[in-house]
Formats: C-alpha cells, sequence, structure tokens
C-alpha cells in the first residue's frame, strides 16, 4: 500500500515529490489543510464584497495593476488570465514534470494563504490520481512572475480549454471530461492569478535534475574506479588522511566511496611497486573533480527542498485585511543553483571522456583502442568520438541563463531570472552526460578484460558482471551505438547505481 502525504502539512523533499508523481506515495488533503484553504477563501471573498483594492483581485495584472475591475467582473478576470497567458510554445513537456508541476502547486496552495476554493484544488488531485495530465509546452516562461505561461496551460482544463494525456492519448479538454461526466470550473476571484503565479515549471526540472545529477554522480564513481583499475592506477591520492586537511565534504564523499570500491583488487596489488609516481589527473583528481560537482548537487538540493514547501503566489493573503504583494514567485533563488549545476553537471562528462581517452592510448599493457586486430577493426576509437562531441554540446550549453534579463509586461517586470531555461538545459546537459558515462563504463569494462586473470574488487567485478547482462566482450568491430544505448538505460533508469549499491551493502561494504 502506498504511504499517505499531507498537502500542505507534511514536509516535501525531493525523494517524496518524486514518489508521489510516480504514485508511490498518494497525497490527500487532511482537514487541518481543508481548514486553512477555506479560511483564506472566505477572506479573499470578503475582500471582493468590501471593493477592496486587491492586486489581481479586484484590478488587472502586470503593468494593469492599477486598472480596477468592478466586482461583478472578478470571475471573469480569472478565466481570462489563463486564456491570455496560455502562450507556450515547442514540445510538451514530458508527463513526470507536469506531474510533478500539479504535486508542488498543490503543495503551495494548501499552506492556505493563496484565497483558492477547496473545489479547485480537489480537482487538480482527480487530474492526478486518474491520470489525465495537462499538455504542457515547453517554452514561454521568463521565471519572474512565475512561470506564467507552463502554468497557464497547466490548468487550462480547470476551465475546459487546453489539451490533456490520458491513458497514452492526446485529447481536447472537453472530450476527457465528457467521458467522467464532468463539467469545466468556473473559477473565483483570484484563483487564475494564485494558479499561475509560481516557480512550478523551474521546480519541477530542478527536483528531475536533482535525481538525475545524483545518479550520475553515484555511476560516475563507480565507473571511475573501472578505469582506474583497468589502466592500473592506484588508489593513494584517495588516503582519507589527505582529504582531511582539505575538508570539503564532496571530496571527502568521493573518495571514501573509491576507497570501499576498490578495496580487496587483485589487479590493485598486482602493480603496487611498479614505480609509477603519479597517475593522469583525471584519475588522480576524481575526489576533487567528482567532489565539487557533487558539492554543487547538495546545494541544489537544499535550495529545491526549502522551494518545495515555500509559498510562491502574489499577493500572499495572510487575513481579512492583511494581504502583501510581493515578489514570492520570483525564479532567482532557483535560476542561480541551476546554471551552477549545469556546469557540475558538465564537468563529470569532462573528467569522463578523458579517461575514456586514457583507455585506448595503448598505455600501461592496454591494446591500443582496446582491440587485439586493429586496422581491420576501429575498437573503441569512435566512441570516443561521441563522447568529445557531447562534452563540447555540454560546454555550448553552460552559459548561464541566469546572467541574462529581458523587461516584460511594459518594464513593470523590468528583472526577470530565466530560470525555466537553466532547468531545461540542465536536463538536457543531464540526457548527455549520461551517455558519456554510459560511453565510458562500456570502455571500462572492455579494458577491464585485459587484466585478467587477476580480479577487482568484489564490488566493481559485480559491476562488471552486471554490464554483461546487457553488452558482451566486443572481439571485433559492431553497431557500437546498440551498446551505448542499452548501457545508457540502465544508466538512466538507476539500475546500475541501486543494483551494484545493494551488492555493496550485502557484501558488508556499503558505499
Amino acid at each position: 500500500m502506498a504511504r499517505v502525504f499531507h498537502y500542505g502539512n507534511d514536509h516535501l523533499d525531493v525523494l517524496s515529490a518524486i514518489n508521489l508523481a510516480s504514485g508511490q506515495v498518494h497525497g490527500v488533503l487532511n482537514e487541518e489543510a481543508r481548514q486553512k484553504i477555506t479560511q483564506s477563501q472566505a477572506y479573499v471573498e470578503k475582500m471582493v464584497a468590501q471593493n477592496a483594492t486587491v492586486y489581481g483581485v479586484t484590478t488587472g495584472f502586470g503593468i494593469l495593476a492599477n486598472t480596477k475591475i468592478s466586482k461583478e467582473d472578478a470571475a471573469l478576470l480569472q478565466y481570462k488570465i489563463l486564456q491570455s497567458h496560455s502562450v507556450g510554445v515547442g514540445a510538451a513537456v514530458p508527463e513526470a514534470i507536469a506531474r510533478l508541476m500539479l504535486i508542488t502547486k498543490v503543495h503551495a496552495l494548501a499552506q492556505g494563504f493563496s484565497g483558492v476554493q477547496l473545489t479547485t484544488i480537489e480537482r487538480m488531485l482527480w487530474h492526478l490520481e486518474q491520470g489525465v495530465i495537462p499538455v504542457v509546452p515547453e517554452k514561454g516562461s521568463v521565471g519572474a512572475s512565475g512561470d506564467l505561461a507552463p502554468l497557464a496551460h497547466l490548468f487550462l482544463p480547470l476551465i475546459g480549454l487546453g489539451q490533456v494525456v490520458y491513458k497514452e492519448q492526446r485529447y481536447r479538454t472537453h472530450e476527457v471530461l465528457k467521458k467522467f461526466d464532468l463539467l469545466p470550473f468556473v473559477l473565483g476571484p483570484k484563483e487564475g492569478l494564485a494558479l499561475i503565479n509560481g516557480t512550478q515549471f523551474i521546480l519541477a526540472y530542478a527536483v528531475r535534475a536533482v535525481q538525475r545529477l545524483q545518479n550520475c554522480l553515484d555511476a560516475a564513481d563507480i565507473i571511475g574506479a573501472m578505469s582506474l583499475e583497468a589502466l592500473t592506477g592506484t588508489k593513494a591520492p584517495f588516503d582519507e588522511r589527505l582529504h582531511q586537511l582539505r575538508p570539503y565534504v564532496g571530496t571527502q564523499q568521493v573518495a571514501k566511496r573509491l576507497c570501499t570500491l576498490l578495496h580487496g583488487s587483485e589487479i590493485m596489488q598486482s602493480h603496487i611497486d611498479c614505480g609509477r609516481v603519479q597517475d593522469p589527473y583525471s584519475l588522480r583528481c576524481m575526489p576533487q573533480v567528482h567532489g565539487a560537482s557533487r558539492n554543487a548537487c547538495l546545494h541544489l538540493k537544499e535550495l529545491t527542498e526549502i522551494e518545495l514547501n515555500a509559498v510562491t503566489d502574489n499577493p500572499v493573503i495572510f487575513g481579512e485585511q492583511d494581504v502583501i504583494s510581493g515578489g514570492n514567485f520570483h525564479g532567482q533563488p532557483l535560476a542561480l543553483p541551476l546554471d551552477y549545476a549545469c556546469f557540475a553537471a558538465a564537468e563529470i562528462g569532462n573528467i569522463s571522456d578523458r579517461r575514456c581517452y586514457l583507455l585506448l592510448e595503448g598505455k600501461w599493457g592496454l591494446p591500443m583502442l582496446l582491440m587485439r586486430n586493429v586496422g581491420l577493426n576501429s575498437g573503441f576509437m569512435i566512441p570516443q568520438y561521441t563522447t568529445a562531441a557531447l562534452v563540447t554540446e555540454n560546454k555550448t550549453l553552460c552559459f548561464p541563463a541566469s546572467a541574462d534579463s529581458i523587461p516584460t509586461s511594459l518594464g513593470q517586470e523590468d528583472h526577470v531570472s530565466m530560470g525555466s531555461i537553466s532547468g531545461r538545459k540542465l536536463n538536457t546537459i543531464l540526457d548527455n552526460l549520461e551517455y558519456i558515462l554510459a560511453i565510458e563504463l562500456l570502455t571500462a569494462c572492455q579494458a577491464i578484460e585485459f587484466r585478467r586473470p587477476l580480479k577487482s574488487s568484489a564490488i566493481l567485478e559485480y559491476a562488471h558482471d552486471f554490464v554483461r547482462r546487457f553488452v558482451s566482450f566486443a572481439e571485433e568491430d559492431r553497431i557500437f551505438a546498440d551498446d551505448i544505448n542499452l548501457i545508457r538505460n540502465i544508466l538512466s533508469d538507476q539500475s546500475f547505481v541501486s543494483n551494484v549499491q545493494q551488492f555493496a551493502v550485502a557484501n558488508g561494504t556499503p558505499l
């Protein structure tokens, strides 16, 4: 049975958000949340009844904030904001992203500071529970007054507009509502504004990126250790004493993991007196490079989890006569760490490519290009072309979107975060990184077999055997793209890392 999460009350973290999106955790509104939502909505109704001047409730939006809207037009205003802001373009975001957007928006609204109707949130939960997921275009947000365009598309189905995906088919919303004998909603005062003000598009991509980057970092340590073994490198630079003198959390964690991964290796023991003084940086400096990227990931996770439990609406309703119009919707707090994480992910790909290159050079007893009969065969030369291409593509994606700002709303919204772009391109970099790591893993597995009959550590031998369930040793050239895709799949679905880590625990040497 799925665990239960109480929207608006429980603390939401990255793993819980992902589990909610996958259905492993069931999200509900308890009585406390329902009361907070109902009370906040009652405050808004009183403001309208008293004809108070409240941004987005009895006024227009953005540059039109000084334009008064009559009490009679308050509901129509909310309908029109969803219409007018639905200007997204490009491909639809993945369904998992749209689900995360709904989940994080429900959690923010359920805290009772936004003035929405309880029935509106219940309809949002219906979409999640029934798998009727809105179609959201990926482009159009500048990440300032919230993710206006994508959130507008996310909530068009509430008013019977837009498109949804149901049972893997795309429909016009009204077609699916008819299947369920449901009617569109009539939004109350402020509801349209509350729905589209917020950082849930940026946040959904941040949640996904934290999970994916963590998985890539874990994989990079394992794969890097395999490459080091194949190249008969030393584990001396991973000595705990060295890293106590420069005690970054990420660096110490990677050094400890590498020592554990290499413990008990016959290969390591076989060349202990080889006379080689130092290994190249891509081997020797894994704690410093992988560790720096881990620090960036930890920073992104910390800020993402603050945002997961934040209220990013505007204006915020504290009481019947207590409304503050501020800037909690601004995406800058996530835009900066997302750009930082872009650099972190790209660097893991960069150092991985260097290890791929080292494995091909024919040094330290390995055959050049990792095949005996080269000339007729190109061996593993060409897969490294792909890592070089992907590394370069990632470099071009590292321009920080958050360093730019283009004024909107006739200058009322004169500084924007561009965080939505930061989040999307980070996930594109991670797509490329998974392929780069897959190629290094293939290459390292090929190389390590030239060290037989010597064995690596128990953990790394398990990792090697796990890969061999999907891809065999290459005696001659073949279509390596097929191998790359197979191994990328076991990296992206996290089965490689999870299986290796489970083995390590069972072996009494947890990573």
